[in-house]
């Protein structure tokens, strides 16, 4: 499989994305009510802003994820922990199938984490997913997470993670992932 990841257009992608962001599974994205001109105003709002960004990850050409970077200093999770430079926050969402194929969401990471390291600027990846989400955690564990701890962020308890160069890949090379 292949994986490509272009930039999010809020206005054109809204419609492509609101059902992903609205689906059952993806509960904890935080989206579940949201109508068409929320999710566009909300993506537009990420495109303003100067220190995140959302994109669109295709696999084999077809869209089948989505993902978010930003700057943990200026974004999300400021005065929440002490963000160190090269320091990068991310988000993902894989669409939702009526035919998962078995491995296809930890592809989805390998290939959003290779993204993000291929800056190398990038130093460590930040993620802060809720507590309650056991299948991102063993995912994130997958690919080099390391929990530090829980914080109360104004949405959720979120369980701050961290994952440098190193750790991503020696997890990817332990199970030959690729992307």
């Amino acid at each position: 499989m292949t994986v490509s990841i272009r930039p999010l257009d809020p206005l054109k992608d809204a419609e492509l994305i609101h059902p992903w962001v609205t689906h059952p599974k993806a509960a904890f994205w935080m989206m579940q009510d949201a109508k068409l001109q929320d999710v566009e105003r909300a993506y537009m709002e990420i495109a303003a802003h100067p220190h995140h960004d959302a994109f669109i990850g295709l696999v084999d050409g077809a869209p089948a994820f989505l993902m978010e970077r930003y700057d943990p200093a200026e974004a999300e999770l400021v005065g929440l922990y002490e963000a160190q430079p090269g320091d990068v926050g991310m988000h993902f969402l894989v669409a939702p199938t009526d035919t998962p194929v078995h491995g296809f969401t930890r592809l989805v990471i390998t290939a959003v984490m290779h993204e993000l390291f291929a800056d190398p600027a990038t130093a460590r990846v930040v993620v802060e997913p809720d507590v309650r989400n056991t299948a991102v955690h063993a995912l994130n564990a997958a690919v080099g997470f390391v929990p530090e701890r829980e914080i109360q962020k104004p949405e959720k308890a979120a369980l701050l993670s961290f994952c440098t160069r190193a750790q991503f890949e020696a997890a990817t090379a332990a199970t030959g992932a690729t992307a």
